[in-house]
């Protein structure tokens, strides 16, 4: 986590949960959005890769793999492999870490713990009887623009560290999203995994 000297600390809910909601609509609002991102999972895993999001459409790369969602259907290209997984976007079963964060806005009770040096440092507490996965999070935004820094996400009894970069919301166009089959021909071999739910 991006590190915060001590300042004057502030508390203000309703402020803090403006600010996360407004970042929250950058990352996933229509507009779209590509970030770089480094994962740290408690040191059990790590990746980083380049990530475009709209709406419920994406598409990553990292060092293993490509995926593309057009907000139906996913695939998953293992370069490597040359392996092809086709999910149905909304399967649990086409992502093994993204489907442990689940949450809302509404599940979390928000705190701006400091700010310092153009940055904003928020704390989100589930609330109780909330029904998303996410118990705790950090999240370090950029106050001017609102761009996301670094986020610490606790999931169970695991954190995960997000340092993020390279954020831009130009030029997100759903062309993007759709898979290149011509790029993938007949030495890849494709597998259809979408009635597996």
């Amino acid at each position: 986590m991006m590190a915060m000297t001590a300042k004057k600390k502030v508390t203000n809910s309703s402020e803090a949960r403006q600010i996360f909601e407004a970042t929250y609509n950058k990352v996933f609002g229509d507009q779209g959005c590509t970030l770089h991102y480094d994962v740290n999972l408690v040191g059990i895993y790590k990746t980083n890769g380049t990530i475009w999001i709209k709406g419920k459409k994406s598409k990553f790369s990292d060092s293993k793999v490509d995926s593309w969602n057009d907000g139906q259907t996913v695939y998953i290209v293992h370069r490597k492999k040359k392996h092809i997984d086709i999910f149905d976007a909304n399967s649990e079963k086409r992502d093994k870490y993204a489907s442990k964060f689940k949450f809302t806005l509404d599940d979390f009770d928000y705190e701006i713990m400091e700010r310092v040096g153009g940055y904003v440092l928020l704390k989100l507490k589930q609330r109780k009887g909330a029904k998303g996965t996410v118990k705790e999070a950090r999240a370090v935004i950029e106050e001017k623009t609102l761009k996301p820094i670094q986020v610490r996400v606790k999931v169970a009894l695991f954190w995960a560290n997000i340092t993020i970069s390279d954020f831009s919301t130009e030029g997100i166009t759903d062309d993007i999203f759709v898979f290149p089959k011509t790029k993938y021909g007949s030495e890849y071999k494709y597998e259809d995994k979408r009635d597996d739910r």
